[in-house]
């Protein structure tokens, strides 16, 4: 999707009757979208899905959010996430550091610029990896009609217990990862960890919006489905190339796709990976279903694991009503 396709496209949300829109970092800056689908909507929350907290400081992170929820009404959340240490390093030429402990601290700065910028007064925090302790007046956005809005949400996007277990410390919610959403996964890994952060932080483990990045293979004909299911062969490959993401492979019973994936990565081979991901490697990760199923599909496998579920619109405009229908039906089955 290019940046001129974006106001269509969160105007194509909000009237199919979803919730909100989530915005990815992948070859745009997320906060960009962000305000493009902002603009171009008036009722649907605009997430960041996720932002990568490592390769911004955290007060200008905290910049840009503050001012995207002031302009929107209150419609913007922050989303972050860690990325792995290869891209960090070898794509954005950062430097790497023990990632969920600084994920905690990086979100502590974040709601102190927020408070800083809410009070006019600085919030100072000290900590390992960062530090928060000078504002100039001239550089404080504060306003006094902000004084009792609310601050943004700040959820983080993640796969592993350590980073789970931070959001539910220190996060208003976690964001799965696809590879990372069964109800499995769910069930063994994301909600205990949750819950170990929450008492950490002496807080309600309900606190923590749990959003579970679904993956589903769905449409109204055997041709979506088909076009579906190719969709997400290449999407899977690219994924599970991934070691951080395998753990799903090897509850499963393929974990043997380690080492071949592992091997065309490393030969950049990108174009023959999906060559490994017959049909029923597919059947065995995901489930299908068509538009008229999908509701009671999703609510019989994480219904009570997740609080909400990210599903994408059509890539076909107008099978919008089919899925706006499964909204409604959604709703309807909480």
């Amino acid at each position: 999707m290019g940046l001129g396709d974006v106001a269509a496209y969160a105007r194509r949300v909000e009237a199919a009757g979803y919730d909100g829109m989530h915005v990815s970092e992948t070859v745009h800056d997320p906060f960009l979208l962000a305000l493009i689908a902002l603009q171009s909507t008036s009722r649907i929350v605009v997430r960041t899905s996720v932002a990568l907290a490592f390769v911004r400081s955290p007060l200008l992170t905290a910049y840009t959010a503050w001012d995207l929820a002031r302009m929107s009404g209150g419609r913007f959340h922050l989303g972050l996430g860690s990325q792995i240490r290869q891209n960090i390093e070898q794509r954005y030429a950062m430097p790497w550091a023990e990632p969920a402990a600084r994920m905690a601290e990086y979100v502590h700065v974040v709601r102190a610029a927020f408070e800083t910028f809410r009070t006019g007064k600085l919030t100072p925090f000290e900590g390992e990896h960062y530090g928060f302790t000078r504002m100039q007046p001239y550089f404080n956005p504060y306003d006094a009609t902000d004084a009792e809005a609310p601050s943004p949400p700040i959820y983080l996007g993640g796969v592993g217990r350590r980073m789970c277990t931070v959001a539910g410390e220190v996060a208003d919610g976690l964001i799965t990862h696809p590879t990372g959403s069964s109800p499995w996964f769910l069930q063994q890994d994301v909600r205990p960890a949750l819950a170990a952060g929450a008492a950490v932080a002496g807080r309600n483990p309900a606190d923590c919006e749990l959003v579970a990045g679904f993956q589903v293979i769905t449409g109204e004909t055997e041709a979506d489905l088909d076009a579906e299911r190719e969709r997400h062969r290449r999407q899977f490959a690219f994924l599970y190339s991934t070691p951080e993401y395998r753990r799903e492979l090897e509850h499963c019973g393929l974990g043997d796709l380690r080492e071949p994936l592992a091997r065309m990565v490393r030969a950049n081979d990108w174009d023959r990976l999906p060559e490994l991901v017959t049909d029923e490697v597919l059947d065995a990760m995901l489930p299908s279903a068509r538009y008229a199923e999908l509701p009671k599909l999703i609510h019989d496998r994480i219904g009570g694991l997740a609080d909400a579920v990210t599903l994408p619109l059509p890539a076909d405009p107008a099978r919008d009503r089919a899925m706006a229908d499964v909204v409604r039906r959604l709703r309807e089955l909480d």
